[in-house]
Formats: C-alpha cells, sequence, structure tokens
C-alpha cells in the first residue's frame, strides 16, 4: 500500500455532440454523443491507510457522506475487493476535494470524481484491478463514470454504453454555466424532444457540424441558457453540453477566448480550457507509476 499523500486530478468533460436516435420500449433514449475532456477540473488529495475507514475530510454541506459519490466510490471499490481478498477489510484513505467545477452543469464533476477515486485506489491500494473491471464498478455510480476511468475521448452510443476511441480537434473553450439547475429527466420526458435524429458513422459526424438535440428545450425552458447561448453565438460556434445548463464556445487559440471572456461580468460562473483526448487523470497515474517503479 502507497501511504503517501497524494494529488489527483478529476477533470471536466464536454459533449461536443449530442443525438437522440430513438427510445426505447423501457424509456430510456438512444443517442450518439462525443465526449472530451478538459484540462479545467477538481483536485483530490488521497491519502491511503490501512483504518478499514474512508474518511471525507471536506464532506458537501447537506449531503450525506453514504450519498457522496467520492465516499460511494471508494466503498464500491472495497466492496468488489472483499470476496476476493482477506485485507479487504483494512483498505482505507482520508479524502480531500478543492471543489472548483460548478454542480449540474453537465460537465460530469460527479462522475469524474467517483472515477477518480476509482483510479487512484485502485494504484494506492495495490489492486492491480483492469480498466474493464473499474468502469464496471464505476457504471452502477453513473453512466459517465467509465468514460473517466478509461480516461479517452469517446464516442458513445446505445444508452452511452457502446464507447469507441476518437480524435476529436483539440480546440480552446470558454464555458459558461447560466444561474440554471436543470433536471436530466424535464428534457428527456419533454414531448417535444428530438427523438429520431438519423444514425452516423462516427467518421460523417466528425466532418459535420456539430450540435445537440437537448439544447432546444433547454433553450425554451430556461431563458437564462437561451440568453446566454445566444450572446456566445455572436463570437464562435456555441452549444449546450449534455443536458447540464453549461454551454461553450469553441476557439482555434486562448488569446481568441480569453478575449471574449473578458467581455463577461464578473459574476457570471466561466472559465476558458483546452480540450484534451488523453484524460489529465491518465497521465496522472502514469506519473505515479513511474515513480513508484523507480522507488522500489
Amino acid at each position: 500500500m502507497i501511504s503517501t499523500e497524494t494529488h489527483w486530478p478529476s477533470p471536466a468533460k464536454l459533449n461536443l455532440f449530442l443525438y437522440i436516435t430513438g427510445r426505447k420500449e423501457n424509456g430510456y433514449h438512444e443517442l450518439q454523443t462525443l465526449f472530451q475532456f478538459l484540462e479545467h477540473g477538481d483536485e483530490l488529495t488521497i491519502t491511503a491507510n490501512r483504518s478499514g475507514e474512508v474518511t471525507l475530510l471536506n464532506p458537501i454541506e447537506g449531503v450525506a457522506t453514504t450519498d457522496n459519490l467520492i465516499w460511494k466510490a471508494a466503498d464500491a471499490l472495497k466492496q468488489y475487493c472483499e470476496g476476493k481478498s482477506n485485507e479487504a477489510n483494512e483498505l482505507g484513505a482520508k479524502i480531500a476535494i478543492n471543489k472548483i467545477l460548478p454542480m449540474g452543469g453537465g460537465i460530469g464533476g460527479g462522475s469524474s470524481n467517483a472515477a477518480t477515486v476509482l483510479v487512484a485506489l485502485n494504484h494506492l491500494w495495490q489492486l492491480s484491478l483492469s480498466d474493464d473491471e473499474l468502469a464496471e464498478i464505476g457504471l452502477k455510480l453513473g453512466a459517465d463514470v467509465p468514460v473517466f476511468v478509461r480516461g479517452f475521448s469517446a464516442f458513445a452510443e446505445g444508452v452511452g454504453e457502446k464507447l469507441t476511441k476518437a480524435d476529436p480537434e483539440e480546440k480552446w473553450y470558454l464555458v459558461v454555466k447560466p444561474e440554471a439547475s436543470i433536471a436530466t429527466v424535464d428534457i428527456f420526458t419533454h414531448e417535444n424532444l428530438t427523438r429520431d435524429t438519423k444514425k452516423q458513422r462516427l467518421e460523417m459526424l466528425l466532418k459535420g457540424d456539430y450540435g445537440n438535440d437537448c439544447e432546444k428545450i433547454v433553450r425554451m425552458l430556461y431563458p437564462e441558457v437561451d440568453q446566454k447561448l445566444s450572446w456566445l453565438l455572436q463570437y464562435a460556434p456555441s452549444r449546450l453540453t449534455g443536458t447540464g445548463s453549461c454551454i461553450f464556445a469553441e476557439f482555434s487559440s486562448q488569446k481568441e477566448a480569453m478575449l471574449v471572456l473578458e467581455q463577461l461580468s464578473d459574476t457570471v460562473s466561466a472559465f476558458v480550457t483546452k480540450g484534451r483526448n488523453v484524460s489529465p487523470l491518465k497521465e496522472t497515474l502514469a506519473d505515479y507509476q513511474t515513480a513508484h517503479t523507480e522507488f522500489i
């Protein structure tokens, strides 16, 4: 067990496009979407120990520890291992988070936190689980967790479970979080949601203009999102990410993105960041693995 204090990124993501291609009898929607990571994200500080307890050093106010995705991810990993090792009940950790990603923005904050815990503790507890095993654990915590676990930009199909590695252009983005809290269920159950977008091969989708079938409904229901998106569209191609309230504009350079950011009021939650096809989490894991090997 590696018991020194370690620091792990928990990056945000964007859905560069999102198309609803059908609806199953069970109510789930079939889709095609393209995930890309961002350099911007939360940071988790994790120290592994043999206390048998996972302790959150700065829990979220109003959220029970057992409902926190960080704790749930660690607990799920322990339970997965308890049937394979008598020492699993000794596994413990202290975890703190520097939370900077907005809640409910559709940029994957909670799912990313859960994935970072799974990847980090798999290394620190020296469990040697594969990405497939970690993704299987993560899927029970949230549909997007496997994408963050695997750590590469991905084209998702089906209900989001079929992942294909993708390599979209790594652009600069201005991400804006309007003052709106959007419930995904309200969007996916809306009678006017487009549910029959034609399926296309990834190669064709990457060549076309990107869009989001949920955007029309969100703009109709949430005037603050509509207003900010209309403003961004003056400067660059812009759209909604996922079904959350975050919107983003794409630029070819950091300078261009910063010039638009500077025109926003200081009261608006926004940031400039770069798209990444390899997750910063995967890069950090590789660094720790190399350092540990050299130490041994």
